[in-house]
């Protein structure tokens, strides 16, 4: 039994784009050529591949194609430069998808990818999650590597420490002064509402359990943007655990204040598929001397 590349390519462009005319538009074919090939490669599988939905979802054959399509796009881009045809070959233009947690990419992870792209033809896909559930894009095939907060290497995949970024309790003057008039005590953190990013990151409330607060008793802001959530902070909505990076300058300037004299630590680390490719080593090399830049 044999998987088509060009089948496999195409299983990958539906679930990037989300459905057939997507892909059609990205391959240059009709839709009615694309669902032929997805058709066809399921008739030899013996496996439903794709989910017809909106987007289109793949099933667990699905993501295995997908994961081989966008395999063999690294590998032929490689090859392709290999031959010093890169600037010449139609094509030669490939998509990177990367999963990143919020706060690496507000911070820290863009720059690595905009010297990269201006020395490699190279479109990147990026997709936000925690960074405790990123793995799983690379599990499903996803993405080719990931941001992620696990040192075990997720299978296919060789993992490297990042560093860690740090984040400070911080909240506005005026917030502090008005929660906190006699301290950051456990009573106080108790009835001062904090300012939450994602449902999934269980960050702060793990630092008000360790100060003996039941967080899921205290008032919360849901706040899912990176930019707009340190806004939120400093406007004095509610107090947050920030990434460093982004309180200095609040801290500086006196539009925030730290509650407390002790940082938090995420540890992250770069898993990415264990294949011999001169692009994603490249990749990876320029995230890791971001890395070393910015966290401790």
């Amino acid at each position: 039994m044999q998987v088509d590349p060009e089948s496999a390519r195409t299983v990958a462009a539906v679930l990037d784009e989300g459905s057939f005319e997507g892909a059609a538009r990205r391959l240059l074919l009709t839709p009615s050529a694309v669902s032929q090939r997805i058709k066809t490669l399921e008739q030899q599988l013996g496996r439903i591949l794709l989910v017809r939905s909106k987007p289109a979802r793949a099933t667990e054959a699905g993501e295995a194609v997908a994961r081989f399509g966008r395999q063999v796009a690294l590998l032929e881009r490689d090859a392709i430069a290999g031959f010093g045809l890169a600037g010449e070959a139609e094509g030669a233009r490939v998509r990177i998808p990367l999963a990143v947690n919020a706060d690496s990419m507000a911070t820290w992870f863009l720059t690595p990818l905009a010297r990269l792209s201006e020395r490699h033809d190279v479109e990147f896909d990026l997709h936000r999650d925690d960074q405790n559930f990123t793995a799983r894009l690379l599990e499903s095939g996803t993405v080719m590597a990931a941001v992620t907060s696990e040192s075990e290497p997720v299978g296919g995949c060789r993992v490297e420490a990042l560093g860690a970024l740090r984040y400070v309790a911080a909240a506005s003057p005026a917030f502090a002064r008005r929660w906190f008039p006699e301290g950051v005590t456990a009573d106080a953190l108790s009835l001062a509402p904090f300012v939450d990013f994602d449902r999934r990151d269980l960050m702060q409330q793990d630092w008000l359990r360790a100060r003996g607060v039941d967080p899921w008793a205290v008032p919360r802001h849901h706040v899912p943007a990176s930019a707009d959530f340190s806004i939120a902070v400093e406007l004095g909505l509610g107090w947050a655990l920030l990434p460093v990076p982004h309180a200095e300058p609040g801290l500086a300037d006196g539009r925030l204040v730290r509650l407390d004299d002790a940082e938090t630590t995420s540890p992250l680390f770069w898993q990415q598929w264990n294949l011999r490719s001169e692009l994603l080593d490249a990749i990876a090399a320029e995230i890791r001397a971001a890395a070393g830049r910015v966290l401790r």
